[in-house]
């Protein structure tokens, strides 16, 4: 079993910096690859950005390539999303996953993902 419990969300102004963390508890973390996903109101959850067990290898939604980071401190067992000017379109929960195979394969589907963090608010305002 794996415990994700995410941080660092907030209210931030359009133009604005957050940086969320993920920290994991319980088996091995820098085994698995890890993902942030985000769902707005009315909205499907949505593939944000992913990461390799190593942290070598990283992955983006279109949407928001170029403006966040994903990174990750095994040492830590923690996992980082760096966001960087922020929309508006932006605003949703964001969470945390984990997978439990080394494989990146079809990354940016929620289905692959085994455990899920209870999830952090982003709200952006103009």
């Amino acid at each position: 079993q794996v415990q994700l419990v995410e941080s660092g969300g907030g209210l931030v102004q359009t133009g604005g910096s957050l940086r969320l963390s993920c920290a994991a508890s319980g088996r091995t973390f820098s085994n698995y690859p890890m993902g942030w996903f985000r769902q707005a109101p009315g909205k499907e959850r949505e593939f944000v950005a992913a990461i390799n067990y190593s942290g070598v290898s990283t992955f983006y939604a279109s949407s928001v390539k170029e403006r966040f980071t994903i990174s990750r401190d095994n040492s830590k067992n923690t996992v980082y999303l760096q966001m960087n000017s922020l929309k508006s379109e932006d605003t949703a929960v964001y969470y945390c996953a984990a997978r439990q195979t080394y494989s990146m394969s079809y990354y940016a589907d929620s289905e692959r993902y085994d455990y899920w963090g209870q999830g952090t608010q982003v709200t952006v305002s103009s």
